[in-house]
């Protein structure tokens, strides 16, 4: 068995509850002959050591032979999914689906026609129920296949009911796969080019869209077509920054899930994606009312959801809550106060309980580092934009990168570390050159901080002011306002210019605009 085979066993082993270990040894022994199961033995070793260790292994479990390893590794990995399916089917739709289209499949086999167009029938019926159309015309196929050998001649024009079925699944699930194709291509285009930055960009990205929407009226799609489709409005309108018609979308795409709310269980981590898009859209747009809403709507999720069911959702849950949660303190200037969220996101983060990838955990890591930073504790705020600037291969989000390296200075400036600052400006001005169309902001910010050292202290006020007046004039340009959402530099130069903490600031101007009398 392969390295990459024998990690993703061990990771799938690492992965199990307690429950689905105890079902795992319960369908074994229930299933096999043999006292003796020796993949058993090798589960229960590699639940107990949870790594690969070959020499003790095979010292460890004296039955085991070298050559058998890699059989039974692969044996076990096998046996694993099977019982993980059938601890599943009570309360995974798709299971029961697909496990009742097999069950049509045997009695066909037998020659049992007409018990295997019964229970196809019942299927179809579930799968249109919730919208599972892919599904529901692999179903329809299946019919039209046993059909054509077994004539019941009980239902009037039963082939051109099967045959209009088809032809209207077809172009259901045809429209909503340009939606899809569509989407997954604007998300490939942000990853290759990022967001607009330019003019030139946005008449790109415009073309771009345009030439592959398809002309099809939103009121005649069925509800994947319409989830597919305000799915691939949110990224278009994300891309080239037009956050006020992408909240619009990820409305749009919440309200489905609200029209149906059996849905929002059936199809959790779509209707969680749609929260999280709505979120970052009224973030983006500062709409803190609508923001706080739908904050609530996502922490109330867990009361019509048992999330322990499913990994899955419960990971996605959990990273949502706390990127939004963290979002919450930005906005209101309470970073004191969101630091206290640390502890419990470092825990998860630490014992890798939800596998999330490294992209979204540097991301954690620079937010993290805001909060401190805004809360005053830039030593703290150090530790962590360190973890991220330390990446070996920090091939992405340069965005974050560029902005870690940023904020980096402008705490070791706070922290009086003169000459680190000085030696790590050549540093970062190294990086910055590698990157391309970097923003007038960034480049801005770091001319300032170039030569901040030799400014004498009773000038550096002025300095300040002079920074503020300029950055507030690249704020104007729509494509330069994009830099200002991941560090809220304008602010740190007001409690330069006031002598005042940062989050004070922040906190002010929250309160002037949502404070009860306004």
């Amino acid at each position: 068995m392969p390295k990459q085979k024998t990690d993703d066993l061990i990771q799938l082993i690492n992965s199990l509850t307690r429950a689905e270990k105890r079902h795992f040894r319960l369908f074994v022994r229930r299933n096999q002959a043999s006292d003796d199961i020796l993949f058993l033995k090798l589960f229960d070793f590699l639940d107990k050591h949870k790594s690969y260790d070959e020499r003790l292994i095979l010292k460890k479990l004296p039955g085991i032979k070298k050559r058998q390893l890699s059989n039974l590794k692969a044996h076990l990995y096998k046996q694993l999914l099977i019982s993980l399916r059938l601890l599943n089917t009570n309360h995974i739709e798709d299971i029961q689906l697909r496990e009742t289209v097999d069950s049509a499949k045997v009695l066909y086999d037998k020659g049992l026609y007409r018990q295997s167009l019964d229970i196809l029938a019942k299927a179809k019926d579930k799968a249109y129920l919730v919208k599972h159309y892919t599904l529901a015309l692999e179903i329809i196929e299946f019919e039209k296949h046993i059909e054509g050998q077994y004539i019941t001649r009980s239902i009037e024009g039963r082939a051109e009911n099967l045959a209009r079925e088809s032809l209207e699944l077809n172009e259901a699930v045809y429209h909503s796969n340009l939606f899809s194709n569509l989407s997954l291509q604007l998300y490939g285009l942000y990853l290759r080019r990022g967001y607009a930055r330019n003019e030139d960009d946005y008449r790109f990205i415009e073309s771009y869209f345009n030439e592959r929407l398809p002309k099809v009226d939103y009121r005649y799609l069925n509800f994947f077509g319409k989830l597919h489709y305000c799915q691939c409005h949110v990224w278009y309108y994300h891309t080239i920054q037009e956050f006020a018609l992408c909240y619009r979308h990820a409305q749009k795409w919440v309200d489905l899930f609200n029209e149906h709310p059996r849905f929002k269980k059936l199809y959790a981590p779509q209707y969680l994606k749609g929260l999280h898009n709505l979120l970052n859209a009224l973030f983006n747009t500062l709409q803190y009312e609508r923001f706080i809403a739908a904050l609530d709507e996502l922490n109330t999720f867990p009361e019509s959801i048992d999330l322990k069911t499913v990994r899955n959702i419960e990971g996605l849950f959990s990273l949502y809550k706390y990127i939004h949660s963290i979002k919450k303190h930005f906005m209101e200037g309470t970073f004191s106060e969101g630091t206290k969220l640390i502890p419990e996101l470092m825990n998860i983060i630490q014992k890798d309980e939800y596998n999330w990838d490294e992209r979204r955990i540097m991301v954690f890591y620079y937010r993290i580092a805001c909060l401190y930073f805004g809360s005053g504790d830039n030593e703290s705020a150090i530790d962590y934009l360190n973890l991220l600037i330390n990446q070996k291969n920090p091939d992405y989000r340069e965005d974050i990168q560029c902005f870690a390296r940023i904020l980096n200075l402008i705490a070791h400036f706070e922290l009086g570390n003169a000459q680190l600052v000085e030696y790590q400006v050549k540093s970062v001005y190294r990086f910055l050159s590698k990157m391309e169309d970097l923003h007038a902001v960034q480049l801005e910010i770091f001319k300032f901080l170039r030569k901040i050292l030799r400014i004498r202290e009773e000038e550096l006020r002025e300095a300040f002011i002079g920074l503020k007046e300029r950055l507030i004039e690249h704020e104007k340009n729509p494509y330069e306002r994009r830099p200002f959402l991941y560090l809220d530099i304008i602010s740190w130069l007001e409690s330069k210019i006031e002598g005042v903490e940062v989050q004070s600031i922040i906190r002010r101007k929250f309160l002037t605009i949502h404070s009860p009398a306004s």
